[in-house]
């Protein structure tokens, strides 16, 4: 028989302590998931979900402190839009490479052939031979040409790139992105830049039901903490974003709301949610009530 552990003693607050208790079996369940919940890439692990976007911030100065309150350790620079020439000033001197895992992006790129020598030119210019692949299909939207992108990544994973692969919530064309080498396949959440929230739950239910070779990251949409909470409570592994940190009021504050709000998400979805119910039940039971 297990022995039930003491309560440990509190110091004395003025408060009336609440202790939770974790029978010890529950609690090495508990431990053994936490331990096991790794977040890899191509064999690569990362200790945050939260990956975060470089631009739109006011200053390289407000860029650096969004990072640091983020907690994430890979971020996302836009390689045709960053300053390469590093005799100037340029963002990539407010990103400490010893701290931060650098994640080329294509943004801007319309074609796959376009797309293709962009990631080259990252890799040749020493950023990296990992790339966020992005092929825009329509500039109204910023939705990907699905087919350009599947061409683009069919390219690069053969040259040796480690391609993470922005896409619509399209199963078919998630799976074939897989196929064609993607170490990650990341569909939006609702267009870029919106700051709509989820706005295709079901289709990204679908997409974790049956993508579970490589990790799936919700990719634009987040406005606020609760959304990014909701793509980890779908069972995401992890949440890319820009906007919805860079475009707050106040951009820093909202980086650590946005590390919490993942944090929070994946533990709810390992937890695992209690039942819907159509009525009401009581939260006390009604046997042994004294009448």
């Amino acid at each position: 028989m297990e022995r039930r552990a003491s309560a440990p003693r509190l110091p004395r607050t003025g408060k009336t302590p609440v202790l939770c208790y974790l029978a010890p079996t529950r609690l090495r369940s508990y431990n053994n998931k936490v331990m096991t919940d790794s977040f890899i890439i191509a064999g690569r692990q990362f200790h945050s979900r939260l990956i975060v976007g470089t631009g739109k911030y006011k200053s390289h100065q407000e860029t650096a402190r969004a990072l640091e309150a983020s907690g994430a350790d890979m971020v996302t620079v836009a390689v045709r839009r960053v300053n390469l020439d590093r005799s100037k000033e340029s963002l990539l001197d407010y990103i400490d490479p010893n701290k931060y895992f650098l994640l080329p992006n294509t943004a801007g790129c319309y074609t796959a052939d376009d797309t293709i020598r962009t990631a080259r030119l990252a890799r040749e210019v020493g950023l990296s031979d990992w790339i966020k692949l992005e092929v825009i299909g329509d500039q109204a939207t910023l939705y990907p040409d699905v087919q350009a992108t599947l061409e683009a990544t069919s390219v690069l994973a053969k040259e040796g790139f480690t391609v993470l692969a922005y896409t619509s919530d399209d199963i078919v064309f998630a799976k074939r992105l897989v196929d064609a080498g993607a170490s990650a396949v990341m569909p939006l959440g609702a267009p870029i830049g919106s700051g709509l929230g989820i706005q295709n739950a079901a289709n990204l239910r679908i997409l974790r039901e049956l993508i579970t070779g490589v990790p799936l990251i919700v990719d634009a949409g987040v406005g606020t903490a609760s959304d990014a909470a909701i793509a980890m409570e779908l069972g995401y592994d992890a949440v890319l974003m820009n906007t919805g940190i860079a475009g707050a009021q106040e951009p820093v504050l909202m980086a650590e709301a946005m590390k919490h709000a993942v944090l929070a998400g994946r533990q709810a979805y390992m937890a695992g949610r209690m039942p819907r119910k159509l009525y009401a039940t009581a939260s006390s039971p009604l046997e042994g009530v004294v009448r």
